[in-house]
């Protein structure tokens, strides 16, 4: 009788991986880097390891969102201004660059009537339009209220102290994500598939 392999992996489960390493993985070198050698190191290896993350997260998906790419661009920007003149003013405040763009760019989309969440997240999270809406200005409230709780990190605290702020924020996000929950599950829209099978159940 055979039996299925323990070690078969699932193709589904296999690409989150990818992608949480692709998006996460820069920030988790840079602090690695950070605790074994310096800021301005560190610096250089954020640098190195969002431009891979950023062709493998291409090569993996054959496009990518505009929103990893902003970020990769703004790294290299503020990165490179801090290896250069050697100050790390440069590359403590990318992250409040990065939030605030999303931030606007977030609430622009609300302005416009034209949730950019909704557009990028659509295909795989099916909620209604007012979900989205929601989603999208608590989203935007974060990224405002992330950009201000940096520059208040980087400008009163340690830079071991922002570092390890800058780690933090991962699961602060993870949290956050967390919290809609609630008022994700309320918007979902029913699966049509489940609803047909569902309605020949009861014929």
């Amino acid at each position: 009788m055979s039996q299925e392999s323990p070690n078969t992996t699932n193709p589904a489960a296999a690409q989150g991986w990818i992608k949480h390493a692709v998006e996460y993985g820069p920030i988790v070198l840079f602090f690695v880097s950070y605790k074994i050698w310096d800021l301005m190191t560190a610096t250089a290896v954020l640098i190195a390891a969002s431009v891979v993350a950023t062709i493998v997260g291409y090569l993996r998906a054959g496009r990518l969102p505009w929103a990893p790419i902003i970020t990769t661009v703004i790294v290299v920007l503020f990165g490179g201004l801090t290896l250069i003149f050697h100050n790390d003013t440069f590359i403590k405040m990318k992250p409040t660059v990065v939030y605030t763009l999303f931030a606007l760019t977030l609430w622009g989309g609300l302005m416009f009537k034209k949730p950019l969440m909704e557009r990028l997240m659509g295909a795989s999270l099916k909620m209604d339009h007012a979900g989205w809406r929601k989603l999208e200005a608590r989203f935007a409230l974060f990224c405002a209220g992330m950009a201000v709780l940096n520059e208040i990190v980087w400008r009163t605290q340690t830079e071991n102290f922002w570092v390890n702020f800058k780690f933090g924020s991962i699961f602060l996000t993870f949290l956050f994500m967390a919290t809609q929950l609630p008022m994700i599950k309320r918007h979902m829209l029913p699966d049509p598939a489940e609803s047909e099978t569902k309605g020949a159940a009861g014929e």
